[in-house]
C-alpha cells in the first residue's frame, strides 16, 4: 500500500508544492511547527531514510539544501532548522523547519493554524525563491 507522501507525490492528495524534480518531492506541512515547515522526500518510497541508497540519500540532502535556502530567502528566522524523525508516516522525510530558538523544533508543541489561502501564498512565494 502507498504511503501517503507517495499519494501526495502522484498528486492523489493535494499538496501546497515548493518544488519537485524527477526524484525529489517538497512541500508545506499542513500541521507546522512554524511559518514555511516544509517536508522533503524522495519519491522513491523506502520507510526509513538510512535504507535509501546513498545516491537517493546524498540526493535527498542536495534538494533539501535548495529548498532550505528558499525558505531562508522567504520567512523571517535565525536559520532553517532540519529534523529527520521518520516516526509518524513509513517514507523517508526531511524537516525543514525555519526557527528562532530549539523550542520551535518540538514536535510537542502546539501546531499552527493557517488558512488554505495562507497556505497557497506560502508556498508559491517559496517556490519563487527555489
Amino acid at each position: 500500500m502507498s504511503s501517503i507522501f507517495t499519494k501526495i507525490i502522484n498528486g492523489e492528495i493535494p499538496s501546497y508544492k515548493i518544488a519537485e524534480n524527477e526524484n525529489y518531492y517538497a512541500f508545506l506541512d499542513i500541521n507546522p511547527n512554524a511559518i514555511g515547515h516544509t517536508l522533503v522526500v524522495p519519491k522513491k518510497e523506502v520507510d526509513k531514510v538510512f535504507d535509501l541508497d546513498s545516491e537517493t540519500y546524498i540526493g535527498l540532502m542536495q534538494f533539501a539544501y535548495k529548498v532550505a535556502k528558499a525558505l531562508e530567502k522567504t520567512v523571517s528566522c535565525n536559520r532553517i532548522g532540519m529534523t529527520v524523525v521518520g516516526l509518524e508516516v513509513p517514507h523517508a522525510h526531511v524537516h525543514l523547519i525555519p526557527i528562532d530558538k530549539v523550542s520551535d523544533i518540538n514536535f510537542t508543541s502546539k501546531k499552527l493554524k493557517m488558512k488554505h489561502d495562507e497556505f497557497v501564498a506560502l508556498a508559491d512565494k517559496i517556490s519563487t525563491n527555489f
